[in-house]
């Protein structure tokens, strides 16, 4: 791990904030996933930075070096990226387009969308397992268009100039080893799985461990999770039998493992498209959006389990841009 302009911006809003409950909540962070990416920063720099007391977080004299040092950097970068992001915008046009995307099946949709549209345009794509992250980079100007998600209470924060339109939310389902008992069940329960030990993704990139630690609880059980991993680590983890875990409902199935719904859909994902307002694609997105609901509802039905849900839940799997209740959801941009 090296230090990155991000871990300064972290170490300057716990300064400014005065305590890293402020702090999270001015990065759009949880406190749990500031407080792992504080400790790996001091890790990193080799000393501690802030004393941490219930009454707050003071930084020590290390941080205050440390504090003085990026308060010097950061308005020279800050500028650069400005200046950048100008002339990327200016420079901007349908013949070269950048998109992004975190673990989700659509940017395969989304690059042929762009490409029956713009057929010669080079289109580059890269993944990150940070939305938010994703958000900044299209704000900067680095990125035309994303593919993104949330969960409900926890929606992507705003960004100026992005455009955020939510094209589906769809049901958390459970990931088993093939061989676990509970993979003969048709749904299994939160309360069922609370009693085997998890592998989750790491704190530090969304709010998803969040989210379904926070619904586990409504449940008066906490599941075990002693491995943190994500992707391919993770199924790997279960499909050795060494925990279970949550999936989006479109996953691919993989041998060595199962996918089953969770009994009374306690957890929801939603999928959203994320452009630049004054990108080369803002012309394009209705159609855009258009072929990506297409191609959404291919991918539905190549997964098994989630076909099946479907056809017994219509009305809480509709497209385009509806709620798990049936409500519409509204596009969002800044």
């Amino acid at each position: 791990m090296e230090l990155e302009v991000r871990h300064l911006r972290v170490l300057c809003a716990i300064a400014e904030a005065g305590s890293l409950t402020r702090a999270a909540a001015a990065l759009s962070m949880t406190q749990p996933g500031l407080s792992t990416q504080l400790r790996r920063i001091e890790s990193m720099l080799g000393g501690a930075l802030f004393d941490r007391q219930r009454a707050g977080a003071t930084p020590t004299a290390f941080g205050e070096l440390v504090l003085a040092r990026a308060h010097a950097v950061l308005p020279g970068i800050d500028a650069l990226l400005a200046d950048t992001a100008r002339a990327a915008r200016h420079l901007a046009s349908p013949d070269r387009v950048r998109v992004g995307s975190v673990g989700a099946p659509l940017i395969g949709h989304l690059i042929l969308a762009i490409g029956s549209l713009l057929p010669e345009a080079e289109v580059t794509s890269r993944g990150h397992y940070s939305p938010v992250a994703l958000l900044d980079d299209l704000a900067a100007g680095r990125l035309e268009a994303a593919v993104l998600g949330d969960h409900p209470e926890q929606v992507l924060p705003p960004r100026e100039g992005v455009v955020l339109t939510p094209l589906v939310t769809e049901p958390v389902f459970a990931l088993l080893p093939s061989t676990h008992p509970l993979a003969g069940q048709e749904t299994v329960s939160l309360t069922e799985l609370a009693d085997h030990d998890w592998a989750m993704p790491r704190p530090d990139g969304d709010r998803t461990r969040e989210y379904w630690s926070s619904v586990c609880a409504l449940t008066g059980r906490r599941p075990s999770a002693p491995h943190e991993a994500e992707g391919r680590q993770l199924v790997e983890l279960v499909r050795a039998g060494l925990a279970i875990s949550l999936c989006q409902a479109t996953f691919s199935q993989t041998p060595g493992v199962t996918v089953r719904p969770l009994t009374g859909n306690p957890l929801w994902y939603r999928h959203v498209l994320a452009w630049h307002r004054d990108g080369p694609l803002a012309s394009h997105c209705d159609d855009i959006l258009r072929t990506m609901a297409a191609g959404y509802l291919d991918t539905c039905a190549a997964s098994p389990v989630y076909a099946q849900w479907r056809r017994r839940h219509p009305d809480a799997a509709q497209l385009p841009h509806t709620g798990p209740r049936g409500s519409t959801v509204a596009t969002q941009s800044t």
